[in-house]
């Protein structure tokens, strides 16, 4: 007679996987009172709209990151029509629910943006990685030209769309976020967080940026999440927990795309001033930054 399967504990001790799982209480944890599990607005708010061609709603985490800092870099290669307004959206008090942000985003993640270069047609982009790849289209900018550069550039640009949840969504909410300390997922993250700071290490071994030569939005988009954490900007002390400081070819490159003038003012857009006084919550001139 085969042995019984061991029993996997629970933790809760006593919790016991529902047949159908049902929305019951607040999940716990650092976002508790925005998470739930229905798409749509909950209440009627009107989104501001300002002077510029590109209208940016988005906060300073680094999926907004990616944008302000591909606006900025549009604006310093000369891009007049990059001009942008970034209003602040407040994800801990619900304003990606807000009916205006919902017709830009269904799925109410941060950032959103609204191209109102021709007024009579105004064009919505949601999803980071999306909104990278219009603009560097719309610019013809810092996207290859080239078909097998592109394409490399783009492998890595998805790369980092497909990656990045598990370095925040896993490692960093059971590493900072989490109402628990959980050895087996923070181990299991930390892991898969550390196989991707090396994929990254060897690949930066041999490229000066993701696709080669040239810089692109893939580094951009990669940038505000690898960079942030090695530089110790994300989940406390994660930098130290994953050993960041060892992966020495990963961390040219973060210096180096993290020198440029236009990362360095992108990352200050749509951030609470009282963390830095170098941050600005929203943005509508370049005077702003300067």
């Amino acid at each position: 007679m085969a042995d019984a399967p061991e029993k996997i504990p629970s933790l809760p001790a006593d919790y016991v996987p529902p047949k159908v799982w049902t929305w019951d209480r607040p999940s716990g944890g650092a976002f508790a009172s925005i998470n739930r599990p229905i798409a749509g607005a909950t209440h009627d708010k009107v989104l501001p709209v300002g002077g510029h061609p590109l209208q940016l709603y988005s906060l300073g985490t680094p999926n907004g990151v990616k944008v302000s800092i591909m606006l900025e870099e549009l604006l310093a290669a000369g891009h007049a029509g990059a001009e942008y307004d970034a209003w602040y959206i407040d994800i801990g008090e619900g304003d990606q629910f807000g009916s205006g942000f919902v017709e830009l985003n269904p799925n109410s993640k941060i950032p959103a943006l609204l191209d109102r270069t021709d007024p009579a047609k105004p064009q919505r982009v949601f999803e980071s990685g999306s909104i990278l790849l219009y603009l560097a289209e719309k610019f013809g900018a810092f996207l290859p030209t080239d078909p097998t550069k592109r394409t490399e550039a783009l492998s890595w640009l998805f790369w980092q769309m497909g990656s990045a949840p598990f370095l925040g969504g896993g490692f960093g909410h059971f590493y900072a976020y989490a109402p628990v300390k959980i050895e087996y997922a923070i181990d299991r993250y930390a892991m898969e967080a550390k196989r991707q700071y090396d994929v990254l290490d060897r690949h930066f071994a041999d490229h000066r940026y993701a696709a080669g030569d040239e810089y692109s939005i893939a580094d951009m988009a990669i940038w505000p999440w690898y960079g942030g954490v090695a530089l110790g900007q994300a989940y406390g002390d994660a930098a130290s927990f994953l050993s960041t400081k060892d992966y020495k070819h990963f961390n040219r490159w973060v210096d180096e795309v993290g020198a440029r003038p236009a990362v360095q003012r992108g990352r200050r857009v749509n951030r609470k001033v009282e963390n830095d006084p170098s941050f600005i919550r929203e943005r509508h001139s370049a005077a702003d930054l300067d």
